[in-house]
């Protein structure tokens, strides 16, 4: 047994008007509501901060280990958790929107960090469709078709399905559509700029857009598909595979049947099980479960059916 403790986090979840009920009914979270849009698995933003599940740190919140006890995250640097690990279940569609990054963040935002964040798809409808990117050449032509609600032929839709990944670089524009549900691995941080809303009310009223700033930070033209489709080539059982490495993160995949193993060597990683239900180092785990393994946990031995999402900051 390793003598690092796995840290298990209470999640934080959101209501939303575009939310279901799939993370109570597929993933069992016993949350309230017809409308729960989101899990935040692991976060430690002013927004929503887990707390420990168990062992020394149990009831802590991550943001306060974070100052606390660095040297469970490698003595890495930087003033916040760098990451926040979502599932979002999206029974309707959400705002086309787009995230600045980290300058105009900084400038605009209370010096915020920007958001670059990735989505693996866990599951989806049939014919599903994702907003990546859009078709304006110029900034005056993206001026001209957001100022006239030229939306269709602004936007670009992709069909998307179970098992891809994507990466939503800072001015991208993008939107998660309704019967998709995914695992969104981002930088800590909650700001999104919303371009269009489908004239949706909430409460009575339009829900707010930040046009201007949506302006400012789109990035024209549009980075090319193959910048956001990432090609994680054929999933191998019982192999740690990495999906991407960025400025600000590494995502990796994992499908478990029977055992396997691996060397936590990072400064620590974040986990997520996404699927089935096993052991890890004799710890039961199972989907739907969030944990951290500290800095030198040392050898990783995973024994069921499970899948499994991590990352970790990008070194």
């Amino acid at each position: 047994m390793s003598e690092k403790e796995i840290l298990f986090m209470n999640p934080v979840f959101t209501h939303n008007i575009w939310g279901g009920t799939k993370l109570r009914d597929v993933f069992g979270y016993k949350i309230e509501g017809n409308d729960i849009g989101e899990c935040w698995g692991i976060a430690a933003h002013p927004n929503g901060t887990c707390t420990i599940a168990n062992g020394t740190y149990q009831g802590e919140k991550l943001s306060d280990l974070w100052e606390q006890h660095r040297e469970l995250f490698g003595d890495t640097k930087g003033k916040v958790f760098p990451l926040l690990i979502k599932i979002i279940d999206a029974k309707a569609d959400l705002s086309i929107q787009v995230h600045p990054n980290d300058d105009y963040a900084a400038e605009h935002e209370n010096g915020s960090l920007g958001k670059m964040e990735c989505w693996y798809i866990l599951d989806c409808e049939p014919d599903s469709k994702l907003v990546i990117g859009h078709n304006a050449k110029t900034h005056e032509e993206l001026e001209d078709m957001v100022n006239h609600g030229r939306w269709s032929d602004l936007i670009r839709e992709i069909p998307v399905k179970k098992g891809d990944f994507i990466q939503i670089d800072p001015g991208t524009v993008h939107a998660i559509k309704g019967g998709i549900t995914i695992l969104e691995t981002q930088q800590n941080s909650d700001i999104t700029y919303r371009v269009y809303d489908y004239d949706r009310l909430s409460n009575g009223k339009p829900r707010q857009l930040h046009i201007k700033q949506s302006l400012d930070v789109i990035t024209v033209p549009a980075a090319p598909l193959s910048d956001c489709m990432i090609e994680t080539g054929e999933s191998k059982v019982n192999e740690l595979q990495k999906l991407i490495e960025c400025k600000y993160y590494k995502v990796f995949h994992e499908k478990v049947e029977g055992e396997a193993a691996f060397n936590q060597e990072f400064p620590f990683l974040i986990v997520s099980v996404v699927e089935g239900s096993g052991t890890l180092n004799g710890t039961e785990v199972k989907k739907g479960d969030h944990f951290i393994l500290p800095y030198q946990f040392g050898t990783v031995r995973l024994q069921g059916n499970l899948e499994l999402v991590a990352s970790t900051v990008a070194e």
